[in-house]
């Protein structure tokens, strides 16, 4: 399908959002008898509904109003043992999929079945993109789809490289620190670009429970969030066993 038709689709979709969130309220809210108080919730509903309308059309001015330039770190400069504990953890068929994933979400039940705990997510690292920058914490199908439209869009106006750079620099680490740059400063006092792959590990562990597996929180927890990152990138064919193992045992030097 061409990004032209298949864009039209998306904007279809999208209005298929909106009436199921109620969309169609406007029209009743104008009626004649209308009171003050649909007044104003016709006003409400109105702009929620040109808001969403913007967020699809309009995506990339969107993203933009939303990102900080504010110590904003390139992919270049993040390493790539970061950016592969990441997908490992999170996302591990983050390159092959459109921008939700079937199969990651029926994976991760089994494995979170299997373990008793949730080790992994259904979310993709695309939809956690889009949820950090435009979406409250909501649980309704509106939402969902809402998500899953936006996410789409995000595949089409942007590189898989944008899509995971731009969740580098937004996601919540924990203890205050939003961005791969506020935490490699605030847990290890250095630039991204110096971190180790004992460092990355345990950082790509924080945003599954971020209150959780702060190391300032519970160091043991992080410690132990940080072998379930590595063991998934021996999963994933990005280290071997021995340097996974190496990595575990690797002193930790924490900023405080």
């Amino acid at each position: 399908m061409r990004k032209s038709h298949f864009f039209v689709f998306l904007l279809l979709l999208f209005i298929g959002c909106f009436l199921w969130a109620g969309g169609g309220n406007v029209v009743t809210t104008y009626l004649p008898a209308s009171t003050a108080v649909q007044s104003q919730e016709a006003t409400k509903t109105l702009a929620g509904l040109w808001e969403r309308t913007y967020r699809i059309v309009a995506l990339k001015s969107a993203v933009q109003a939303k990102i900080s330039p504010k110590n904003y770190i390139k992919l270049n400069d993040i390493p790539l043992v970061m950016q592969q504990a990441v997908i490992a953890v999170e996302d591990n068929r983050f390159y092959s999929h459109p921008g939700f994933d079937v199969e990651g979400i029926l994976r991760a039940i089994l494995v979170n079945m299997q373990t008793g705990q949730i080790q992994e997510g259904g979310s993709t690292i695309t939809q956690q993109l889009v949820k950090n920058l435009f979406l409250s914490q909501e649980r309704s199908l509106s939402r969902k789809i809402e998500e899953f439209v936006l996410s789409v869009d995000m595949e089409l106006r942007y590189s898989k490289e944008e899509i995971l750079e731009m969740y580098l620099n937004t996601i919540y680490f924990g203890s205050g620190m939003y961005g791969i740059g506020d935490a490699a400063q605030g847990y290890f006092d250095k630039a991204p670009s110096q971190l180790t792959l004992s460092e990355s590990a345990l950082l790509a562990g924080l945003p599954n429970a971020p209150s959780l597996y702060s190391p300032y929180v519970d160091f043991i927890a992080a410690k132990q969030r940080q072998a379930i990152v590595l063991n998934a990138m021996v999963r994933g064919g990005y280290i071997g066993p021995s340097l996974a193992e190496e990595a575990k045992s690797a002193p930790l030097k924490l900023a405080r």
